[in-house]
């Protein structure tokens, strides 16, 4: 049955962070955040079997698919990378249908002045943005969610077939998912620099390629690439290596995100700044965390797609820097850079914990993009201009897309079924 408090966050009796308890383990003086259980036993199973029906089956097909395209890696790369971001493309529907269905949550989003006119919401409700074709994308990390969100950013944007995010490398030996990452040309970090460096050096060479078109000009492919300086996700733990980290550089500790590390970004930007432009800056904050909680804690995954348990809105804030103007040559000045970045969120995150939202472009006159005006935002005089959507897809059924690989190959099969059957024909009255 459904169920009313908050789970209980206990400490970890090695002191290794919290853990959330069982949900059946409530406090009547605590409501959830996300409110009571929604849904019951039998219907958490149900949905538990459609979820794993769905996400399981599609990443089945989507990593057959990538499978199935291998081979043309040896015959035309130029085909093989195309044809791996059309399988990109496909999880990236999935991303956005799984959390339509299962998990849908009101979306804000907000912005400075550096991205204004870049982002609107169209006449049936849904986000676009215009951001350039690469990029460098850095976010503080919450929770493991965070990168599906960024993930729909990208689909907004038509780009969703391009993402490469920075991730550790236990995730590469995940069953299913390691193999169908390593096809998508993420990026693993062992967490050691001397055989770390190499590897993204590797994959950046990769990135900064230009290829032949039309006319026989060149042209760089569409990246964006994702990164999470904090290294990992907020908790009790993370914290404690942020303070550790705090006073053996002697500086103060954020309040509520974790002191970025800058050396992998530092490279990404040497190695890439002659191709890319700007860094987008995206804070996340999920309503219904408080001061010194976590949302990996409250908000799990259980909890968020089959219990029914989720944080009333998602809050991204979105801001650009022009990375010419980045002090990346220089080690001492870039980290200060990102530490005074980092600095900036902490303050928006406090203004968020205040006031309930981010601060906000406030402009007087109507900007466009690509000739359109702005669309449904919402307008405050305090808070400034933001778009309240959903997380949701162009059309409902471009899920099926992912199963086109192989609807084609069935048909070639059964063509070739058919040809074999008349020559057996032929041969026979012969």
């Amino acid at each position: 049955m459904a169920s009313e408090g908050v789970r209980q966050r206990a400490h970890k009796p090695n002191g290794q962070g919290t853990k959330v308890m069982d949900e059946k383990c409530e406090r009547d003086d605590e409501p959830h955040p996300g409110g009571a259980i929604k849904h019951g036993a039998w219907e958490q199973a149900l949905r538990i079997a459609l979820f794993g029906l769905y996400y399981v089956g599609s990443c089945v097909s989507i990593h057959l698919s990538q499978i199935l395209g291998s081979w043309l890696y040896f015959y035309d790369q130029e085909w093989y990378y195309a044809f791996m971001a059309l399988t990109k493309q496909h999880f990236g529907i999935l991303v956005v249908t799984m959390q339509q269905w299962w998990s849908p949550i009101k979306m804000r989003v907000s912005w400075d002045k550096s991205v204004r006119g870049q982002i609107r919401q169209t006449e049936d409700g849904r986000l676009e943005t215009d951001f350039p074709e690469r990029m460098v994308l850095i976010a503080n990390h919450q929770i493991y969610s965070d990168w599906l969100y960024l993930w729909w950013i990208a689909y907004t944007a038509r780009l969703h077939g391009h993402l490469y995010i920075i991730l550790k490398e236990s995730l590469k030996w995940i069953p299913l998912i390691g193999p169908a990452m390593q096809f998508y040309s993420f990026i693993f970090l062992s967490r050691k620099w001397e055989t770390d460096k190499p590897r993204i050096a590797h994959r950046l060479q990769k990135l900064n390629m230009t290829h032949p078109g039309p006319g026989g000009k060149r042209h760089l492919s569409p990246m964006w690439l994702l990164i999470f300086p904090e290294g990992t996700n907020a908790s009790e733990n993370g914290r404690k290596k942020s303070k550790s980290w705090a006073d053996k550089t002697g500086i103060e500790d954020a309040r509520h995100v974790l002191l970025p590390r800058s050396t992998g970004l530092q490279f990404c930007l040497e190695e890439l700044h002659e191709t890319v432009d700007y860094i987008y800056d995206c804070t996340m904050a999920y309503e219904g965390v408080g001061r010194s909680e976590y949302a990996q804690d409250i908000y799990t995954l259980y909890g968020l797609y089959f219990q029914g348990r989720r944080p009333k809105s998602v809050n991204l804030h979105w801001r650009r820097f022009l990375i010419s103007e980045v002090p990346f040559n220089d080690t001492e000045k870039f980290n200060a850079w990102i530490l005074e970045r980092w600095r900036e969120k902490d303050e928006m995150i406090e203004q968020y914990l205040n006031t309930g939202r981010f601060p906000a472009d406030n402009y007087e006159d109507e900007p466009k993009m690509n000739g359109h005006a702005p669309g449904k935002e919402t307008t405050s005089k305090k808070q400034g201009r933001f778009i309240e959507t959903e997380v949701k897809p162009v059309n409902r059924i471009e899920f099926l897309q992912m199963f086109v690989p192989w609807l084609a190959v069935a048909l070639a099969f059964n063509v070739l079924f058919k040809l074999w059957r008349m020559l057996k024909v032929l041969m026979f009255w012969r």
